[in-house]
């Protein structure tokens, strides 16, 4: 052999350098300065020129989403070609992944989950000076399954949270009873978090005290009003989607006061000869087990006037002449019994004086309450405040009854 092959002596073939040009292979593809001969003989580009010809990553004028699925999983690459940011997927479950910003920017955007609540404000307290009126009960919103929401309003929409967050919890105080004033307002219970709209309920209206009407405001539950000699006064009113408003009294000569308001019923008029009750409070199964909260306050009454009972869900009885009567059993030392205090955390309404020196040990309002219901799966266990923490099926229920925090 000769020229461009040659043989040598020991039989092996050699081709010259140089001998062979691309033309002469069998390759396919182009082949030019920007590719190159695999080992599949075809011509192949050298890499890639941007980052979107990756395919683990992913260049888009807008945000991934939560159920932004990334092709290639944990560690696909994010560019937002608007804004600059960029994440990167580190945890990926189908339509719930979650992207961490690669720097502060606008934060990461993370996996979601429902939670229901039960916000309900503080009580306010009875009128504390004879005939006086109950005090209403805190403001009742409820988003746990279909359950009804104060005054008579449809189940609120849960909450859709994001993980990694803090929602601030605020339980509302009771309404503070006091001699020869009208009952004092309960405090509003809230719950807030970044990207969702604060959930409040309104503390109840505190009842009226002798020939006055309850004072007027913005209460979950109205006060009842204090009777006076043939002069109508009226209770104050309830918020809508909160509760009722409280009893009025009539022109007459009989007693009585009006009853709070309650989250289920609107509290009942004074100067009546009956037994009356303040308006009735809402059942919820949101811990597992059904509880009645947010009952209004009876009245103060005695002689003619018939005794007056608090309104299921924790309102105070309202304080009378009679020991028989639902009262504290307490004597003022003027002929009458102290009015009950509603119940703690049930955001109940106090019951109203009878006699002539309201007492602040009675017939003060219930302090409120704030419940969350969530996955088991989804609890982070991170929290302020000492909540009750329990197991119902498949869900956790943290139970405030102070202020504190819980981080999603």
């Amino acid at each position: 052999l000769s020229g461009d092959v040659t043989m040598a002596n020991t039989g092996a073939v050699t081709i010259a350098n140089d001998a062979v040009d691309i033309a002469m292979l069998s390759a396919t593809g182009t082949a030019s300065s920007s590719t190159f001969l695999r080992g599949d003989n075809s011509w192949q580009t050298a890499g890639v020129s941007t980052l979107a010809a990756l395919t683990d990553a992913t260049i888009s004028s807008s945000n991934p989403a939560i159920d932004t699925n990334p092709s290639s999983g944990v560690g696909h690459l994010w560019l937002n070609s608007t804004s600059g940011e960029g994440y990167v997927a580190t945890d990926v479950t189908t339509d719930d992944n979650v992207w961490t910003n690669l720097g502060t920017g606008a934060g990461d955007i993370t996996s979601s989950y429902v939670l229901e609540y039960l916000v309900i404000g503080g009580g306010g307290a009875g009128g504390g000076y004879y005939r006086s009126g109950g005090g209403g009960a805190g403001g009742y919103r409820n988003s746990y399954a279909s359950e009804t929401s104060g005054r008579a309003s449809s189940t609120e929409t849960p909450w859709t949270v994001l993980t990694g967050n803090t929602l601030t919890v605020t339980v509302g105080a009771a309404g503070a009873m006091a001699d020869d004033t009208n009952g004092g307002t309960g405090g509003t219970s809230s719950i807030a978090m970044t990207g969702q709209t604060t959930v409040s309920s309104y503390g109840g209206g505190g009842g009226g005290k002798y020939g006055t009407a309850a004072t007027a405001g913005t209460y979950g539950s109205g006060g009842g009003a204090g009777h006076g000699d043939n002069v109508i006064y009226a209770g104050s009113d309830g918020t809508a989607a909160q509760g009722f408003d409280g009893g009025d009294t009539p022109a007459n000569t009989i007693p009585q006061g009006g009853t709070g308001g309650g989250a289920g019923a609107t509290g009942v008029d004074g100067g009546t000869g009956s037994a009356t009750a303040g308006g009735a409070g809402l059942s919820s199964d949101i811990t597992g087990s059904s509880v009645t909260r947010a009952g209004g306050g009876g009245s103060g009454s005695y002689l003619a006037g018939g005794y007056s009972s608090g309104g299921a869900g924790g309102g105070g009885n309202g304080g009378s002449d009679d020991a028989s009567d639902p009262n504290s059993g307490v004597a003022d030392g003027h002929g009458y019994y102290f009015p009950l205090n509603a119940t703690v955390n049930t955001g109940g309404g106090g019951g109203g004086t009878a006699g002539g020196a309201g007492n602040s040990s009675y017939g003060a309002g219930g302090s409120g309450v704030v419940i969350l219901r969530m996955p088991t799966s989804n609890y982070t266990g991170t929290t302020t405040g000492s909540p009750t923490v329990a197991t119902d099926g498949t869900d956790k229920v943290l139970t405030f009854t102070g202020n504190g925090t819980y981080t999603t």
